[in-house]
């Protein structure tokens, strides 16, 4: 577990600068609700994107169409680009080889958010943002969810407001792991961001039998039921994702203290990490239901 591993995956930048924060900025932006209605990976309407003579599912197809739109000329990462982009720009920036992305006419929308608050208060470069952070996460979350409205990822649990930011807090990570936490990554207090609760993350913790739920909740999933953002299950469901990860990167680190050359876990690498097992494992973690949610935030 370490950031190092953010470089090695094949459509992330390699070059640590300026246009690597715009790009993670562009992509965190529209980084939600990348499951497909079919799962099967030969199904004939699971969405798939080719570039590179590869085809890309899930988020890595995301991340697939942004560098494609760049080679072919479209200035994505240009806010007055994307204060001006429209559906129709958008359909073929993420047009797919079958199937179809799901909520395109969402993302339009983030991306002209995104792209007239760039404009209005970072000089079009989500960088002045991260600039104006002085090296710290929570200060640059907070500039997130003040300033950019579709990162607000919040709920009302038992009359009380709970939060989860995951892509606000994700895009903060991905700009520390791309820089190896120096430079424009440097953040002192970056061991405060929680794992990114979205579908993923809870479905491979219940794959390791580390949560375990109710019958009824069990049954909601095993019968494939849509769950609505910020319902009690769905808020349940991330919030112990996010308890059990806490728990998990404490025992970690408690045993890393004794190992003859002691290191550090946070919560982003375990994220990374189980994220990335469910990747190379998704022929088998496949039998394991996840909670299916269409919203902006995950």
């Amino acid at each position: 577990m370490s950031p190092e591993c953010w470089k090695n995956h094949e459509l992330h930048p390699k070059t640590a600068d300026a246009s690597a924060v715009d790009w993670i900025f562009v992509i965190d932006s529209v980084n939600f609700s990348f499951w497909s209605e079919v799962e099967d990976p030969e199904a004939p309407d699971r969405f798939m994107l080719e570039y590179k003579n590869k085809l890309w599912t899930g988020y890595w197809s995301c991340c697939a169409a942004v560098n494609r739109a760049l080679d072919e000329g479209i200035p994505l990462l240009n806010a007055d680009y994307l204060v001006q982009i429209d559906d129709e720009h958008v359909r073929y920036i993420f047009r797919t080889t079958k199937g179809v992305m799901p909520m395109l006419a969402e993302r339009t929308r983030n991306l002209r958010e995104v792209g007239r608050i760039l404009k209005e208060k970072y000089e079009g470069s989500f960088t002045n943002c991260v600039t104006k952070s002085q090296n710290s996460s929570q200060t640059l979350i907070q500039s997130i969810l003040t300033d950019f409205p579709c990162f607000r990822d919040e709920g009302i649990y038992k009359n009380e407001r709970v939060a989860f930011y995951k892509r606000a807090q994700i895009l903060v990570a991905d700009i520390w792991a791309c820089f190896e936490g120096k430079g424009l990554g440097t953040f002192h207090d970056i061991d405060q961001l929680t794992i990114f609760a979205d579908y993923r993350i809870p479905q491979v913790l219940n794959y390791f039998g580390l949560t375990t739920y109710s019958q009824d909740l069990q049954r909601k999933l095993n019968e494939n039921c849509m769950f609505k953002y910020g319902s009690d299950d769905e808020i349940q469901i991330r919030g112990c994702a996010i308890h059990a990860c806490e728990l998990l990167v404490q025992e970690l680190n408690r045993l890393l203290e004794n190992q003859t050359i002691p290191s550090h876990v946070n919560a982003i690498m375990l994220d990374f990490y189980l994220w990335d097992y469910v990747q190379l494992h998704e022929e088998d973690i496949r039998k394991t239901p996840y909670h299916k949610v269409r919203c902006i935030y995950y």
